[in-house]
């Protein structure tokens, strides 16, 4: 069985979101239960040098962008076992970020069209083809409408991933014809409420739909999370997957993690003290090992659940606590943080940037990691956390639902709380506050969720049984 894996990002090469995170270990995952597996990513600017010289140059072709012939570079890298290949052309690719400029929709027609036009000129047939979120949503359409009749393309297979289904690829419909060149025969497929929809039209193409976590695929059938598109699901539901996302053991590891001060596991844990004490240091907390330190790691949006933390903020500062929040986010959540890391000095650090090795730090000497989403596909750091005896707490969402459960029994790893509002947000902290409060019996939480396997093993076993069912 041959995957060809096609991603907007993929770690180590570039990131902007949990994507990289999932296309840089599920292939990597897959290798390592026998199946073939490569990945297909552009050849960003961002990309640097030192990855560069290890990449291998193939060949170049010609690509259709709807009336348009554009020129595509095809490098070969290899990492952790798997082919990448990466599709150069500078006018798309060799701009400062990934998203967010004008013509994205053309960056990505190209992208996807030259997916499928490479594959004569590499010495890899793939069964299925596993595309990711509306940057690549457009290959099952394409593969249905022009390829099908060549016998190269004529039996494989596609599976589409739905990351977070608010991202669509919604444009015009003068894009479809123009700049995407889909024939007529497709209007009906990538049309929705007059607008083109490329994740409608992957849902409609894709032999099988998955999203990120078993929750949200059921979420998303319903108006409140769809976005629009239960309306497309709900008839396509046979086909519809929730596969919960899994972390990368090999980066995620506090017995040989360089990128933290100590290193402990859940049978010793004496190293987390110590990366506590280090990281009060660092962000100019008080040092107090019995006081519990409160962090998140996280994009300072609404739907992370940042309004419910700013309405509960000074109650929760009323504890014995102390938080960290890392990340970038809308400016009236930046500044009304940062005016309470001034309010309350020794108690609250904020560091507004993306840093990833203060990731690690912050993921090891914290006690509690707070995740009251709003909507959460799947969620990471949760899983991190965990990883690193960080108890979390959560809003029973999404993969956040699926990978949490609630300590009240003595059998969970974190705690939980359902409706979304302030008043629960504070009685679960209070609970994760008296817990860390009972030493003997935190010891014992931290151990329960270090030995949580959230590993891509699990998951990728899960993809496996898929890509079977539907050869």
């Amino acid at each position: 069985m041959k995957i060809l894996y096609v991603s907007s990002e993929a770690c180590p090469f570039a990131k902007s979101g949990g994507l990289a995170d999932v296309a840089g270990a599920l292939p990597k995952a897959l290798r390592k239960r026998m199946v073939g597996c490569r990945v297909v990513m552009p050849l960003y600017k961002s990309i640097g040098e030192d990855m560069r010289r290890n990449m291998q140059y193939l060949f170049n072709i010609t690509v259709p962008v709807s009336w348009r012939n554009q020129y595509c570079g095809v490098f070969e890298a290899k990492q952790d076992g798997v082919i990448y290949y990466l599709i150069d052309n500078e006018y798309y690719f060799k701009r400062d970020g990934l998203y967010g400029h004008y013509d994205d929709a053309e960056r990505f027609a190209f992208f996807s069209r030259a997916v499928l036009e490479i594959l004569p000129h590499i010495d890899y047939k793939p069964d299925i083809i596993h595309c990711n979120d509306w940057q690549t949503a457009a290959i099952p359409v394409y593969l249905n409408a022009y390829y099908r009749e060549n016998p190269l393309y004529r039996n494989i297979k596609t599976v589409y991933t739905i990351h977070n289904i608010q991202y669509q690829g919604k444009f015009g419909m003068e894009i479809a014809g123009d700049v995407y060149g889909f024939p007529e025969s497709a209007h009906s497929v990538i049309e929705f409420d007059d607008c083109l929809n490329l994740t409608k039209g992957a849902i409609q193409s894709a032999d099988a739909v998955t999203t990120v976590s078993p929750t949200y695929s059921l979420e998303i059938l319903t108006p409140y999370y769809s976005y629009g598109l239960d309306k497309i699901l709900n008839p396509c539901r046979n086909k519809l997957f929730g596969i919960v996302n899994g972390i990368d053991y090999d980066i995620y590891n506090p017995e040989t993690d360089s990128l933290i001060p100590a290193v402990f596991s859940s049978e010793d844990i004496s190293g987390k003290a110590k990366c506590k004490a280090a990281l009060q240091q660092e962000l100019s907390l008080n040092s107090d090992e019995n006081t519990c330190i409160i962090s998140m790691v996280s994009r300072l949006v609404e739907h992370k659940g940042f309004d419910l933390v700013k309405a509960a903020f000074d109650d929760i500062m009323g504890r014995n606590v102390q938080v960290v929040i890392l990340g970038t986010g809308e400016y009236a959540f930046e500044n009304y943080f940062t005016e309470k890391a001034k309010q309350y000095p020794g108690r609250v650090a904020v560091v507004l940037k993306f840093d990833e090795a203060l990731a690690h730090r912050i993921y090891a000497g914290s006690d509690v990691f707070l995740m009251p989403s709003r909507s959460e596909p799947c969620g990471l750091s949760q899983l991190i956390a965990l990883r690193y005896g960080t108890i979390p707490i959560v809003r029973k969402t999404g993969g956040l639902n699926d990978t949490v459960t609630d300590s009240g029994d003595n059998s969970g790893n974190g705690f939980t709380f359902g409706d979304y509002n302030a008043e629960e947000l504070k009685r679960a902290v209070w609970r994760a506050t008296e817990g860390f409060a009972d030493n003997k019996g935190w010891q014992v939480l931290m151990s329960r969720a270090m030995k949580t396997d959230n590993s891509w093993k699990k998951s990728a076993g899960e993809y496996i049984k898929l890509y079977k069912s539907i050869l």
